[in-house]
């Protein structure tokens, strides 16, 4: 004869096993990645994550999903454009930038003050 004690006791055995066998999948379907980051790298980002409501550990699975889907990172790695400094320039730069200069405006071609600051604009991210 079953009394609800021994009811409760075979619900929170069953519950305990079904809990333990998905805790047991979970800790052999992960895998532990350790790296190496700037503090302030991490304490900035995590500030962001924070506000996603996002985990760290999360983001980084989120992050390897999409090199697999993307098969690559999945942003462009490239070396930002630098602007041009005319104070680190030789004399001969200078004259061959100016030069250039003439050559495009005589070729015509030419862009609106606009296009030349959206373009600086979106280039730089300002």
């Amino acid at each position: 004869m079953l009394t609800n004690y021994n009811c409760i006791a075979i619900v929170y055995t069953k519950m305990y096993n079904i809990f333990r066998k998905k805790v047991d999948n979970m800790a052999s379907k992960t895998a532990n990645l350790y790296i190496r980051i700037e503090p302030d790298v991490k304490e900035k980002a995590e500030i962001i994550l924070s506000k996603l409501g996002i985990s760290s550990s999360n983001a980084i699975n989120m992050f390897y999903n999409q090199i697999i889907l993307q098969n690559g990172l999945p942003f462009d790695v490239k070396i930002p454009n630098e602007p041009l400094c005319v104070d680190k320039l030789s004399k001969e730069e200078f004259e061959e930038e100016i030069n250039k200069g003439i050559r495009d405006m005589n070729e015509g071609n030419v862009k609106s003050s606009k296009e030349v600051f959206d373009s600086i604009k979106k280039d730089y991210n300002l």
